[in-house]
């Protein structure tokens, strides 16, 4: 019986859509969006009231179960405009530097990681700052005075009354804070994401698998929720705000300052237990679709 030589074709990974990121953190706030709730009315309050489980019991008590999901409609309004677009900027670049002049694929260093997650992150908070406003008021809509609750419909709704009302450039309240942000949780979610996995997987006691995918994103969440409470104290603040309120970004920190330096970061546990499972889920479901994707190539 003569030997056959088998030859084995590995079939090579293909560049994922564009569009994966964005439906991966459409998924995702679906589960996160209460805790998101919770913490937005934590740092809408001027003096500490509540922690977050009170806070939650309030919100249930006051204003039934459903409350807590006040703005889902805008969130995932939020996570199509300005993840996608985080995500595509930065994968689609980071796939265009990452071939080597053979066209072999080459591994980014992290600053170049760290600087391309920052432009990533500032236009995808420019382009999604809209939606994050509409969120941000329909989450804390609940806790205003019946006689100034805004009683927005839906996300759409909310963006047309906030342009027939208070003008086009509304929207945008607050989108300094919103790219400064956008830049600050893009640096410690996708840059860390893909520096941390990258070098668990340079070990030998790590490979491409959920384990892997959670470690990394779980540590990324945590650094980013570090990095950006401050900022997102602030962007919260402005995007709630009355007009004419807060004359400035300066005016508004000066408000918060009054309650001591505690005040940037009301509402952190709340946050990354937000921002820790949202960007757990994000990568997890990401890599799932990236496998779904090539599996079907």
């Amino acid at each position: 019986m003569s030997n056959k030589q088998v030859i084995v074709i590995k079939k090579s990974k293909k560049e994922a859509p564009w569009y994966l990121g964005g439906l991966a953190s459409i998924g995702a706030v679906m589960f996160t969006h209460p805790l998101d709730t919770i913490k937005v009315q934590l740092q809408t309050q001027q003096q500490v009231k509540f922690g977050f489980v009170g806070m939650a019991v309030n919100i249930v008590r006051t204003n039934g179960f459903m409350a807590i999901y006040n703005g889902i409609s805008a969130a995932m309004l939020r996570q199509a405009t300005y993840s996608t677009t985080r995500f595509a900027v930065y994968e689609g670049t980071k796939g265009f530097m990452s071939k080597s002049s053979s066209g072999k694929p080459i591994e980014m260093p992290f600053y170049q990681k760290i600087l391309l997650a920052g432009a990533s992150g500032a236009l995808g908070g420019i382009v999604g700052t809209p939606a994050d406003l509409v969120n941000v008021r329909m989450q804390n809509d609940t806790k205003l005075p019946l006689a100034e609750r805004r009683n927005y419909a839906n996300c759409l709704e909310a963006l047309y009354r906030i342009n027939r009302t208070e003008g086009f450039t509304r929207m945008f309240s607050g989108a300094t804070m919103a790219s400064s942000r956008g830049m600050l949780v893009t640096i410690g979610q996708l840059a860390c994401y893909d520096e941390i996995k990258f070098q668990l997987l340079r070990t030998s006691l790590f490979a491409d698998n959920l384990l892997t995918h959670f470690t990394a994103s779980l540590t990324a969440g945590f650094i980013a929720t570090t990095i950006t409470m401050p900022l997102d104290v602030l962007k919260t603040r402005l995007m709630n705000a009355k007009p004419g309120e807060y004359s400035s970004i300066l005016h508004c920190a000066r408000d918060i300052l009054k309650v001591g330096p505690q005040g940037f970061f009301k509402g952190f546990t709340p946050a990354f237990v937000r921002l820790g499972p949202h960007t757990v889920l994000t990568f997890v479901f990401l890599e799932q679709l990236k496998k779904l994707y090539n599996s079907v190539q």
